[in-house]
């Protein structure tokens, strides 16, 4: 135990005596330990641009595109300007619309019905580039204000081809209406012949 004190006497004298040895140097020294200021040189690297030349590129506008050509003249399909009903002769087609003219001079207040209008069909690319021809036979009902309602393919040759043009054109058709007793009425049985030809050149 003795001993022991003795020893920790004696390391405490020397811890002591050393801390003051560190102290006198320290205060002899021109540095101070709480410096915090960076020894050294210091190098400042300055970069140096070099001269971007910029080009400019003269972008040339595109050349408007070619026209479309355009489309080649459109023959106009030979229609009948008459109907069936009106004694136009179509052939071997049978007339089964009743017919009742008035007088003998013409129609009276009374008449039958009358093409006014009637649009020429446009004529199929597919068979103009074909170089086919044909017809179609219509039978529609003349309404009371003159129109065409319910127009259907009767005959056509060849079949198919030239059935949705020529019922866009008896769509657009204006008649006359037939008036019987002062009173338009409805026709129903009405047939129309529509001719599709090339004209040459």
């Amino acid at each position: 135990m003795l001993m022991r004190f003795g020893f920790a006497v004696a390391l405490g004298a020397v811890a002591t005596f050393a801390l003051f040895l560190l102290m006198q140097a320290l205060i002899k020294s021109d540095k101070s330990p709480f410096d915090d200021s960076i020894s050294g040189k210091i190098v400042d690297f300055v970069r140096v641009e070099d001269d971007v030349s910029i080009e400019t590129k003269q972008r040339k506008p595109k050349p408007p595109p070619p026209p479309d050509e355009p489309p080649p003249d459109m023959p106009r399909p030979d229609f009948d300007a008459s109907d069936v009903s009106q004694g136009v002769d179509i052939g071997a087609v049978e007339i089964q619309v009743d017919v009742n003219v008035g007088g003998t001079g013409g129609f009276s207040s009374d008449g039958e019905y009358l093409p006014i209008v009637k649009v020429a069909p446009v004529y199929p690319r597919r068979a103009q580039t074909r170089g086919i021809e044909g017809y179609v036979l219509l039978e529609f009902v003349v309404t009371r204000t003159g129109a065409v309602r319910d127009p259907r393919v009767i005959e056509s040759k060849p079949p198919g081809i030239f059935d949705r043009a020529a019922v866009n054109a008896a769509l657009k058709f204006k008649y006359k209406p037939k008036v019987v007793n002062g009173e338009p009425i409805d026709v129903a049985g009405v047939r129309n012949r529509i001719t599709f030809e090339l004209q040459d050149g």
